[in-house]
This record gives C-alpha cells, structure tokens and sequence, in this order.
C-alpha cells in the first residue's frame, strides 16, 4: 500500500518512509491511498483477542512494510502492563443507559495521546531501520497541552532520535507543564512558545518547509519528523481503538453484531475523531460520529455551514487541549471526501492567505452527513462535571465533560438514543484545579497539592505518573517568541 500527500497524490511512499518523513515536503499530509476493509465476521472473531493483537492486526492493514507478528511485538510492549494499568488499555465504562465512556488515558502520561505515542516510537525506529536511514531523527513536537508529555515520555532515551516540544507559554494546565518541564531524558528538550498553540503548530510546519534548515541539519547529521497527528503513524494507533470499542461492545452482550452505534469525540486537531472516521470507512458500524468542540467552535461553524473561518477570537478555556483554531487533520478528510488533491491544494491555499475558505455545496453536504456537531462554553462544561459526579458517580475531566454535553444536546435535539461510545481524553487529575472548582471549591492547595486536594474531594485515587509529580525537578524552562523557533531547534541540536 502506498501513501500520497493530499496536496499532491503524484508523491507516493511506503508506508515506513511515509512514518519517518512525517510531514510532506509539500506541506500536505500523507494518508493511505485506499482504505482496507475488515472482512465479514473479523469484528465478532476480534471481539475474544487481546487488546495488542487488535492493534497489530488492524494496522497490519496498512502497514505492508510490517509482518503482523513484529506488530504484535511493538503493540504487546506499548500496551502492556508496564505502560498501562489496565489489560484493556482503553476500557469501555457504562454511565447511563446508552453511555459507554472509552477511558483513553490509562496510560503513562494519563491522556489519550499515549495510545498512538506510545507505539510510534517503535512504528519510527523500525522505519528507520527498513528505510536504510542513518541519520539521527529529530522529532519536532507543538501540543496544546497532552501530545507533549506523551511524546517525550514516548521517545525518551529512544536510540536514534532526538525530540524538542514547544508549548503556548500561557495555553496549558499547570499539571501539564509541570509534566513537561521535569521530563527525564538525555535525547529530549522543552520550550514555551509566546503565543497559543496555533502559533506553536504553524512555527513548527514553517520549520518542516525550510530547506535551508533542512540542508543545514542534514550535514549536523540531522533530519526532522514529526510526532504531532500530522504524521500518520499517530492516526493509526488511533484507529484500533474504536474498532476495540465495537468489539468490546460486541463482547459485552450491549449490541449484536452489525447494530450501529455513534461516536462522539471532544475534538481540537481533529486527529481523534478523523481515526473514528477511518473505523468506519474500514467496516465498523457507525451510524454518526459526532464532533465537540469547546468555545473554540471553529469546527462546529464548518460542520453546519461548510465555511472554515479561522478569523476569530481565541479563547483560553478550561480544556486547553481543545484551544484550536487551525485543525490540522481536517485536511485528510477534505482529501478523503473530495479524492482530488488539487481541491484540497487550493483550499489550503486559501487558508493561509486569508485565514478562510468555503466548501463546494456538494462538499460540504459530504461533511454534515457524516459528522454532527455541537460546543459548550466553560461554564456548561464545569456543570456537567458536577453534575454527572453527583448523579452517576463518574468523574470527568473538562474535554471529556465538553463531549458530554454535546452529546446530550445532539440527543436533545435528535431524539437519537443510539447506543454511543464517548471518547474520554485525559484524566481529571490533570485539570485539577477546573475539577475542583466544578465540584464547589474556590481555594487551591499549591503546587502538586491540588491532586491529593482532589483525591481528598472525591475519594478517587490519582493516577500513580501524576501523584509522583511532587519533588521533581524543573529542567527546562526556556520561553521563545514564535519567530525564533528554527533558532531554538539550531541550538538544541548543535
């Protein structure tokens, strides 16, 4: 199978140079050239294995420079119990009739980003290795927030590369930063970036499109890539989870085979909900994938007229990890819906000229009838939090809880009681001082003393990589105006 850049489907790749090149020269994203369908009856059969033996056959679908065996080899050690503290790695757990939540943060660095950064290291090295690469693989990182302690966590002291993460200096919880700030590691480096997370991820895709930066680390030695959703081998790992999630259903007695369900994700870089799109262009039965955004509603806007309109106040909320405005992986869709990278060239274009573009009727019709939509400021959100603790017992943290609230009002709205499994990205503990204030309190114990705080509050028990944060030490605390990123990436790798 090959991959293509969805600005330009005359550039095909492997799948390993497609991983180890990570972003387009371009400027466009790779994604396979066909999709693979599950064979009739695969789901039921899957529905008995083991979370790994999930994750290596699905993307053994895609990946035909991988046996099915070394993927099983690298999924058995991303998900195993060193990693995670479950078997199950992403648990399904019933609130309300119809509600089952998908727990995607049981993993090292406690959000959802651990279930693709977890594997990509081991997707990377064996890229390398098959594509004769010898030089040292510089991975180049923007997060609002969870992809970068994932993916530090995820390639620290990993033998052949080097990473460097820049965050929005004011666009992170402090449990965030201070995760990234004490990373261990001899291969890693952290930077604030004065700015938010856009600014962040369009200085980090100028980089990838400076040739004489290129030029320049190639003769250091040096070659860049990326662990940002833009690289394909993040989107993957993702797929595998909401095919388990039918599976698991499936072996729960909660649906028959082939009965529909939804999935509704809280959605930022559109990564997540993009990977429920591909389970179901693969096969999996779903019925409607439904995108929450918060006050940062750029994509409820596109799903409900087809009119991308970045120009707009950015709002600084209570789930930062959903403070976007540029949703980068958009662009797979509008090349999987359209097939035409010329379309896709042009809307990308008129982007990053006006800030803007507008889909074709035909398009944007595609759009709406495959994904429904809905937002919610801080204020529904911090209530729902409360709330749904208070009747069901079930803690949740702010973008999880932003997913919630959507998918009450599209069911409000749609009559729609369809059986829905609910993407859970992080772990409240993470949002300590959010949480807590959903839960009626208004002073904070400083420093990592807010996490036993909230253990205190609800008699929930703090994942173990967040309670350990107390004592570490800050190794990076360096700050740069967004213009002067290449020159930080220079330093980091002399």
């Amino acid at each position: 199978m090959h991959y293509v850049s969805t600005r330009d489907a005359s550039l095909r790749f492997s799948s390993a140079q497609a991983i180890v090149q990570g972003l387009s020269r371009d400027g466009g994203l790779f994604l396979p050239e066909e999709i693979p369908a599950l064979p009739e009856g695969k789901l039921r059969e899957m529905a008995a294995w083991s979370y790994p033996q999930r994750a290596a056959y699905v993307m053994s679908l895609y990946l035909d420079d991988f046996t099915e065996q070394e993927l099983l080899s690298y999924a058995e050690k991303a998900y195993g119990p060193a990693k995670f503290d479950t078997p199950k790695a992403a648990p399904l757990t019933q609130v309300g009739q119809n509600t089952h939540i998908l727990e995607l943060w049981h993993g090292p660095t406690c959000a959802f980003k651990d279930m693709a950064l977890q594997m990509l290291p081991y997707l990377l090295t064996a890229s390398l290795r098959k594509t004769g690469e010898e030089k040292t693989a510089c991975i180049l990182v923007a997060t609002s927030g969870d992809t970068g302690k994932a993916a530090l966590e995820g390639f620290r002291d990993v033998d052949g590369t080097k990473i460097l993460v820049f965050y929005p200096k004011d666009g992170v919880s402090d449990i965030q930063k201070l995760q990234m700030v004490t990373q261990e590691g001899e291969n890693v480096g952290v930077c604030a970036v004065e700015g938010n997370f856009d600014d962040a991820q369009t200085g980090v895709k100028r980089i990838f499109s400076d040739e004489a930066l290129r030029e320049q680390l190639a003769a250091n030695g040096y070659f860049l890539s990326s662990a940002n959703s833009i690289n394909w081998g993040r989107v993957l790992p993702q797929i595998v989870y909401y095919v388990s999630s039918y599976c698991d259903l499936l072996d729960a007695g909660k649906i028959t085979m082939g009965e529909k369900i939804n999935i509704c994700v809280p959605t930022g870089n559109f990564g997540n909900i993009l990977a429920g799109y591909y389970a179901k262009l693969m096969g999996v039965p779903v019925k409607t994938l439904i995108c929450a955004s918060n006050a940062n509603n750029v994509l409820t806007e596109f799903i409900e007229t087809g009119v991308y309109d970045r120009n707009r106040p950015f709002y600084q909320t209570a789930s930062p990890s959903m403070d976007i405005l540029i949703s980068s992986n958009l662009e797979r869709l509008l090349y999987l819906l359209s097939g035409a990278d010329e379309t896709v060239r042009g809307y990308m274009q008129q982007l990053g000229r006006t800030g803007r573009y507008e889909l074709a009727p035909e398009l944007a019709a595609s759009v709406r009838g495959n994904f429904a939509c809905g937002c919610c400021d801080d204020t529904r959100t911090l209530a729902t939090i409360g709330r749904v603790f208070e009747e069901k017992q079930y803690l949740l943290d702010t973008h999880t809880a932003v997913a919630y609230t959507v998918l009450e009002d599209y069911r409000a709205k749609t009559h729609d009681d369809t059986v829905t499994v609910l993407a859970s990205t992080a772990s409240p503990f993470k949002f300590c001082t959010s949480v807590l204030s959903a839960l009626g309190v208004h002073e904070f114990a400083a420093g990592t003393g807010v996490i036993t705080q909230l253990e205190t509050a609800t008699g929930r028990s703090a994942p173990k990589p967040l309670a350990s944060l107390s004592g570490k030490a800050v190794r990076f605390d360096g700050c740069t105006a967004k213009e002067d990123m290449s020159a930080v990436v220079s330093a980091f790798l002399r």
